[in-house]
């Protein structure tokens, strides 16, 4: 039997669902994103150091960079083994997702079968939405 997973993803956490002969394996996994930089003094778009300007903005944009990368990578390394993946969610981190799965062809076998835009929903509604995509093919 194959193992199928649904990948409900966005910025704050993911919620992945395998599926795998009848059984139902739920797994939450939380980013630790920044979602904004937070200045000392309201409207500071950076400081003087030595003569030289240093933009908050810029190191903050470097570390959600990396931090992302490290979400990313996390939630690859537990569908590994996966036969079929389906990916949704709101906004852009699921398609995030669909380009690292795609770069890092080795660490995991199969491609995204689907990815679709999704809205909030809860843990119940995301695991029937698995069920049901993967009913219908």
């Amino acid at each position: 039997m194959k193992k199928q997973t649904g990948i409900w993803i966005d910025s704050t956490k993911a919620i992945i669902v395998s599926l795998e002969d009848g059984k139902e394996a739920v797994t939450e996994i939380q980013s630790d994103l920044e979602n904004r930089v937070y200045h000392d003094k309201e409207g500071d778009k950076g400081s003087f150091f030595a003569g030289q300007h240093i933009d908050s903005q810029k190191s903050f944009d470097e570390r959600k960079k990396h931090q992302i990368n490290s979400y990313l990578k996390d939630v690859i390394s537990t569908v590994n083994g996966a036969d079929e993946l389906y990916i949704f969610g709101p906004a852009d981190t699921k398609t995030k997702l669909e380009k690292k799965i795609n770069a890092e062809k080795s660490t995991i076998a199969s491609k995204p079968k689907s990815i679709e835009t999704a809205d909030s929903m809860t843990s119940n509604q995301i695991v029937a939405k698995v069920k049901q995509f993967y009913n219908q093919k």
